[in-house]
């Protein structure tokens, strides 16, 4: 595609992107403080999810989108919403047990696991781009996770005693994810994407809500900062999507640009400063791996 063809961003655009990352980022490390004073995963999926369907409705009525699905929608819709719903509860179980960037950098591996599903179900060929980013990926993952104990000093064996649990929630959320996109792409394309988002949200939102009520209820924050954690984590979502489905759109920008991935920068910096994380050099040399990785693919010319 030439470059007359792919305008680049504007400045509008560009920074609007890099507001949802930043609020996604920020999402994450104000569930981490949730999580720390009482809340748990499913709860704060509840809350999150509830309220950003209920916010996409009032954009769907105010905009008067038409409530229109193909049969083969109607299928799929379902599915894709308890696929997200899993991957909702994966990686807020991640963010629980890792530091909340590197739980986000496993996760966001979720374009080779895009790549595996549609080779897998629609038997589409994976691009050459995506087979030269995978080892480069994998490598990144490897150092910023460190994988083998060198950095904490730890040795590999009880390392993955300590991140073994937080990394296999984090590619679950990504295998999910990834199908979850798979299936949107290919199934349900032409719905909008508001109500596409809203039948999703509320999917979530409702089998969350079901499984917590199953086991005795919410978990409510048992700490001031625990409900400042809930709220933020709840406003921070719901706004990234509403300006993702109402902003993006009208700047003629795609809500999944690559340069949202950046997320996991933001998530490191907001760690460090509100929760007191921090990882060793080499663990930030392999986040910035797999974060300039993940955008070369997302930002390459097709």
């Amino acid at each position: 595609m030439t470059s007359a063809t792919k305008p680049g961003l504007s400045g509008a655009a560009f920074a609007t992107l890099l507001l949802i990352a930043f609020m996604m980022g920020a999402n994450h490390v104000a569930a981490r403080t949730a999580f720390n004073h009482g809340v748990d995963v499913v709860t704060a999926v509840t809350f999150r999810s509830l309220v950003t369907a209920s916010v996409v409705a009032l954009i769907l009525w105010q905009q008067k989108v038409a409530l229109r699905f193909a049969p083969r929608s109607r299928r799929f819709l379902p599915l894709i919403g308890v696929l997200i719903a899993v991957q909702s509860v994966c990686l807020y179980s991640s963010v629980a047990r890792l530091p909340v960037a590197l739980a986000l950098l496993a996760f966001n591996t979720y374009p080779l696991a895009t790549a595996l599903w549609a080779r897998l179900l629609y038997g589409h060929r994976p691009e050459r781009a995506v087979l030269l980013a995978m080892p480069v990926l994998m490598a990144g993952l490897a150092l910023a996770l460190d994988v083998f104990g060198a950095a904490s000093g730890l040795g590999a064996q009880q390392q993955w005693q300590q991140i073994g649990v937080g990394v296999a929630f984090a590619l679950a959320a990504s295998a999910t994810f990834g199908l979850a996109l798979v299936f949107t792409q290919h199934e349900t394309a032409e719905v909008d994407g508001r109500l596409r988002t809203f039948t999703t949200m509320s999917t979530v939102g409702v089998l969350a809500a079901v499984v917590a009520f199953g086991q005795g209820g919410l978990h409510l924050p048992d700490a001031p900062a625990g409900w400042w954690g809930l709220g933020l984590l709840t406003f921070l979502y719901g706004t990234a999507f509403t300006i993702m489905f109402t902003v993006l759109p009208k700047l003629g920008v795609v809500g999944n640009s690559a340069i949202m991935n950046v997320e996991p920068v933001f998530a490191l910096v907001l760690a460090w400063a509100v929760l007191g994380q921090s990882i060793a050099l080499m663990q930030l040399v392999g986040a910035m791996i797999v974060v300039v990785t993940v955008m070369w693919l997302g930002l390459r010319k097709k």
